[in-house]
């Protein structure tokens, strides 16, 4: 924690117990855990809107694009919340405030099964019905480009299996052991148990996700995947799935030849995005909708502590590096990010494309440049700047 932070800012976990830190006693203070009838707070116009507005406290970066959703046929079912995912793929979440009852998982199979045949079309036309309704007058076309840094040619959405979200303070055991077998017969779930607890007139909000534990996620898909028919995909999407798989592997074979190590290894799964973690912040080389960047990302920065600390270095930085330098606070957004793009000048010589490979050797040498220039300028400071925040 750093000097001069309030006593009132920081939580300290303990499993289901929550302190408060107050650095002038040197001591912890326990929060008590509440319920949520208890302060009164309601389902649809509480939680589910703190969800909406923070979809991030969910541990991921998702797009709400609909709320209380009730556009089934010959049904007036209504879904809490529906999102998409940063890989274009369908969530349907469901809140519940202090108990999940015995039926959330059949409620959510349904509505999961009637997503399940929603078109890319009809997902825009919802999430347009959604931003007429709560935005500020945004495209919902554009919006999900930009979220998902696509070109329209490559916007497929709901190509793959759906996914569900349960929220709730308790789950109860039928809800539990439902969850866990749907996941052992690869139905993708997860529960987030959310607890409110007070201090005096302050309220806190603990989100945890218990099910399937964070560190064992990844074990499990690795374990528990398996092949899956073919799904019919656009020809577009395909070809640039096997462009990004290619491409990137291309990239770490040319850096390992010169010696540059950067790359230890390359996903078998097509990403936009490929790089290398130094503590809590990863250099990337990435693929924008309309452009071609190195990064620092920040996945987790949501009071904007490491983007702030670098940017007190700014000015050293961008002399330094003799080119221009993005900072990116993303405010409504849990990351943040500083970036180097290709110049518009260089963006035509190579005319933007990236699916004609006879582009790609030219690609990554820019990419081999920028990220050998950006890093030897940025990393000796994000280093510093670890240290002096840890």
């Amino acid at each position: 924690m750093e000097e001069g932070t309030d006593a009132t800012d920081v939580c300290l976990k303990n499993y289901m117990t929550m302190y408060r830190i107050n650095k002038s006693t040197n001591d912890v203070i326990k929060l008590e855990q509440r319920l949520f009838k208890e302060l009164k707070i309601k389902e649809r116009e509480h939680l589910q809107e703190w969800i909406a507005k923070n979809p991030d406290m969910l541990g991921e970066e998702l797009l709400i694009i609909q709320k209380e959703f009730s556009g089934f046929s010959d049904t007036s079912e209504r879904l809490d919340l529906l999102a998409v995912d940063k890989e274009g793929g369908l969530v349907i979440i469901e809140n519940k405030l202090d108990d999940t009852g015995r039926n959330v998982v059949w409620q959510a199979l349904k509505y999961t099964s009637y997503c399940s045949t929603l078109t890319t079309k009809q997902i825009i036309k919802i999430y347009q019905d959604y931003l007429d309704k709560w935005g500020n007058g945004e495209d919902a076309k554009e919006s999900l480009l930009d979220f998902l840094e696509r070109d329209e040619e490559e916007l497929l959405l709901n190509r793959n299996d759906q996914r569900i979200i349960f929220i709730s303070n308790n789950f109860r055991k039928e809800v539990t052991s439902t969850v866990l077998w749907l996941l052992e017969h690869d139905v993708q779930i997860q529960c987030f148990r959310v607890i409110p607890y007070s201090m005096g007139d302050e309220l806190f909000l603990q989100v945890e996700q218990i099910i399937p534990l964070p560190e064992t996620k990844e074990f499990m898909i690795d374990v528990k995947e398996k092949e899956k028919e073919e799904r019919e995909k656009s020809q577009v999407v395909e070809e640039t799935e096997t462009h990004l798989i290619k491409f990137w592997g291309l990239l770490k074979q040319n850096l390992a030849e010169d010696k540059i190590d950067f790359l230890e290894r390359v996903s078998s799964k097509p990403s936009f995005s490929i790089g290398f973690w130094k503590g809590h912040g990863k250099f990337a080389f990435c693929i924008g909708r309309n452009n071609f960047r190195v990064e620092l990302y920040f996945s987790n920065d949501p009071d904007k502590k490491y983007i702030d600390a670098m940017a007190q270095n700014k000015e050293e930085i961008e002399k330094a590096f003799e080119g221009k330098i993005v900072w990116e606070r993303l405010d409504t957004k849990r990351a943040s990010r500083i970036k180097h793009e290709m110049t518009p000048n260089e963006l035509q010589k190579l005319q933007g494309r990236f699916n004609d490979e006879t582009y790609w050797g030219e690609l990554i040498e820019w990419y081999k440049a920028a990220m050998v220039k950006f890093y030897a300028t940025i990393y000796p400071v994000w280093e510093t700047v670890q240290k002096e925040i840890s």
